[in-house]
């Protein structure tokens, strides 16, 4: 609900102006942008959006868990937590050729960016060795590489950039003030530092936070802030809806409107207009209307895959079939070797998902049970 005090500063606002690189925003300022008229937010989201990317390409990565489980951090959102009771078993780091065969199949399905993530509060001497040896086969097949792998000190980061990592994702999760009713075993600085890290050694950015977690909105607002402050912003910055998994401390937390929701997406998108914004966590049980609104928001991210780590994701064929309802196309990588190779297997599969589900009325109906 927009209080009749946000409605008075929406009213006295003044944009500034369009695409700006700003990192100053106040937080008032931000919660401003949330009062706004949902047409007017998305209008100037999408003239933001537009001044610097292609408005229907989407940038498609895929999230491989390399380490399950047991994780020592005390994240009340989180199954892997050791923690909490959640059913999840505990599983070693994968072996180095099982990563690069996955990574193999993700670039054949079309996707441009490989992300790893590992159930850590920060990497061993051993498993880091394996984690480069990750790094550099992954590479190897043209893919952009990220992971993530809890807390990295110095010279972590750097030997992570030297093997050729691109992206390094840390998120923030909430706002500073709500942070410690999520998180007690590591602190708000900690990520703060590890970002501070990751950055010197050369390596992208990739943060952002989980909305849906009982926070209050003046939180949504302040969580932007902490991102939009980071120089130069985060190159990716995930929005995710929370997951409620049973048996972790927030599975029976009040579910977040799905449009308090995209207006986030759009006030990420004009806070920072350079970022990819990508729509993460939560897809699985997002309307197909409601993804189409985060598009229209700004998003132009997202994991593409049936499983992110260890909660779900829409299925590869309802993606592509979203896709070519909406005209969208994927995001070319200009410094992947196989680009052109990625685009067009994943173009085809449009094409013929397009002809197979959408122009007949027996394939409409099967692609609409499978969302049921």
């Amino acid at each position: 609900m927009i209080s009749a005090s946000h409605e008075s500063r929406a009213a006295s606002l003044t944009l500034a102006p369009r695409g700006e690189i700003r990192h100053d925003w106040t937080v008032e300022e931000i919660e401003a942008l949330f009062a706004l008229p949902f047409n007017d937010l998305l209008f100037h989201a999408q003239q933001v959006h537009r001044d610097h990317f292609d408005p229907n390409a989407v940038q498609v990565s895929t999230l491989l868990s390399i380490k399950t489980g047991a994780c020592p951090e005390d994240c009340k959102y989180c199954p892997q937590s050791g923690y909490y009771n959640t059913g999840l078993g505990k599983e070693k780091l994968l072996e180095v050729e099982k990563v690069v065969e996955q990574a193999r199949a993700a670039r054949e399905a079309g996707a441009s960016r490989f992300c790893m993530g590992a159930a850590w509060k920060s990497p061993r001497e051993k498993d880091l060795d394996v984690v480069l040896e990750m790094v550099r086969r992954v590479k190897a097949l043209g893919l952009e590489t990220c992971m993530t792998l809890g807390m990295v000190d110095t010279d972590q980061a750097g030997r992570l950039a030297e093997a050729g990592l691109d992206y390094y994702n840390h998120n923030l999760d909430t706002s500073p003030e709500y942070y410690g009713e999520i998180i007690t075993t590591r602190t708000y600085a900690d990520r703060l530092e590890t970002l501070g890290h990751v950055r010197q050694a050369g390596m992208k950015v990739c943060a952002g936070g989980i909305l849906g977690m009982g926070e209050a909105p003046r939180d949504r607002a302040a969580l932007l802030q902490q991102l939009a402050r980071l120089e130069p912003h985060p190159e990716s910055v995930p929005i995710n809806m929370l997951v409620k998994v049973p048996g972790t401390p927030l599975e029976n937390v009040d579910d977040l409107d799905p449009i308090e929701f995209i207006r986030a997406i759009a006030v990420a998108r004009i806070l920072m207009p350079q970022s990819h914004v990508r729509l993460s966590a939560g897809r699985e049980q997002m309307s197909e209307s409601t993804q189409v609104l985060a598009f229209l928001a700004g998003a132009n991210s997202i994991f593409y895959g049936d499983q992110l780590l260890t909660t779900g994701n829409p299925q590869v064929d309802q993606d592509r079939a979203l896709f070519v309802k909406l005209g969208l196309h994927p995001e070319q990588r200009e410094s992947c070797v196989d680009d052109a190779h990625q685009q067009a297997t994943l173009e085809t599969a449009l094409v013929r998902q397009s002809a197979t589900a959408l122009d007949t009325e027996a394939s409409r109906l099967a692609y609409d049970a499978t969302r049921a």
